[in-house]
């Protein structure tokens, strides 16, 4: 790839979260995978390097996918008329089940991966199944796709069907040991991140022995908190001697801190739970298509800006239909008009701007200086063509982004880097 090269367009990127910068007609530089800036004038030291000319296109930050099952990619839009543990029965784990065949798991996942690297996505954190050579596989795709991802391999010894469930904490534990050591250091796009299912799936023994595998290897985390009532409940059943969901992975050192996590959904978080996240700085991953497909509810998400609590979206396929990140934009935005309409008036809508931040800079800061195009940035970018889209007025450049995410149409994206490589 060039050292230093510009992109030429009309460039739109969050700095902060309740403001979208749209300069149009402007240069952006790259130089070793790092954004240099945006600059309405080439500067003088760059003249000379190679330009991608995109003029009368937007350019934006890649897009962050915290959240998406690969192996649910294969069922996606099917079987949603069921709320979540249901649907994980009927669904999920047959499914899942099913990647213990290698030749099976390859045509998957090449299915999956090949969506995300047409789409809008340049990084992304992700489920495979318990399936230690499956997981592999996976892995060695994305790093070949170019996306920069987080991949875990699932543990689940409790609560689960028997072709989907190990055998025991001390199994999970040594196949994830074995999976680690096969791929820690073999990839430069990929790494692994633990994943224990959610707390109804993992025994405490199995987290207790996941939290040691944490502090040797030092790994972040990815679950599930606070999804849907009936699954709250269960936990409760499960972890008495805990005062919140959020606890049941606390006691175990898994919940932020000096362990990077990632929590899907946080739709029902009592006050206690809230706090917990923020003091622990626990990354939130809001699945708003996922969260109505399984009518599990709205999350809190302007309670979490307001607290300055981390927060990103995730596709969470297959609980969510498809990959797009922009759709999940445009979800955010609407389920939390319903909230505020039918459930909490005191929490004021998303907005376009809140939203386009969540699915870049927001989600991005998981993964370092990413999702933005201020100077020290990874230079990940998407080039749209929104020619075919055609208005009987001017628009601004707000408004052609504005009409971009909520369209969602993966055939507007001509061009994507990331880390400076083009794909």
């Amino acid at each position: 790839m060039e050292k230093t090269f510009a992109l030429r367009g009309d460039i739109c990127y969050s700095k902060a979260r309740d403001c979208i910068e749209c300069i149009e007609d402007s240069w952006l530089v790259c130089e070793q995978g790092i954004n240099q800036g945006v600059f309405k004038q080439l500067p003088d030291k760059y003249q000379g390097v190679k330009v991608y000319d995109y003029r009368r296109h937007i350019i934006t930050p890649g897009l962050v996918d915290l959240h998406v099952h690969a192996p649910q990619y294969s069922f996606r839009a099917l079987n949603m008329d069921m709320e979540l543990i249901e649907w994980l029965n009927t669904n999920t784990f047959p499914e899942e089940a099913k990647y213990v065949d290698l030749e099976y798991a390859k045509r998957a996942y090449e299915l999956f991966v090949r969506d995300l690297s047409i789409g809008a996505t340049t990084r992304a954190a992700v489920f495979a199944t318990l399936h230690v050579e499956s997981t592999e596989i996976l892995m060695d795709l994305l790093e070949e796709s170019g996306i920069r991802a987080v991949v875990g391999k699932v543990n689940m010894d409790r609560n689960s069907p028997d072709n989907l469930r190990e055998a025991s904490a001390v199994r999970s534990e040594a196949d994830t040991r074995r999976w680690l050591e096969s791929v820690l250091g073999k990839y430069q796009h990929v790494a692994p991140i633990l994943t224990p299912r959610f707390i109804p799936s993992c025994t405490d023994e199995l987290m207790a022995r996941l939290a040691n595998i944490q502090r040797e290897y030092h790994l972040p985390v990815q679950s599930h908190l606070s999804e849907n009532p009936g699954e709250i409940r269960w936990v409760e059943e499960l972890c008495p001697d805990t005062n919140c969901y959020g606890e049941a992975y606390d006691k175990y050192g898994l919940f932020g801190g000096d362990c990077p996590t990632i929590m899907a959904h946080c739709v029902y978080p009592s006050q206690m739970e809230i706090a917990l996240m923020k003091e622990r700085g626990v990354f939130i991953a809001h699945c708003p298509q996922s969260n109505t497909n399984l009518s599990s509810g709205i999350a809190p998400i302007r309670t979490y800006l307001d607290n300055h609590m981390p927060v990103g979206l995730g596709s969470d396929v297959a609980g969510g239909f498809m990959t797009s990140i922009f759709r999940a934009m445009a979800d955010a935005i609407q389920v939390s008009k319903l909230r505020w309409r039918l459930v909490d008036d005191s929490l004021k809508p998303l907005t376009v701007d809140e939203a386009f931040y969540l699915g870049t800079k927001g989600g991005g800061a998981f993964f370092g200086k990413v999702g933005s195009f201020e100077k020290g940035y990874e230079f990940d970018a998407l080039v749209l063509d929104d020619s075919n889209l055609s208005h009987p007025q001017q628009l601004s450049v707000k408004q052609r982004l504005e009409r971009l995410i909520y369209l969602s149409d993966d055939r507007n994206i001509i061009g994507k880097f990331i880390f400076g490589k083009k794909i």
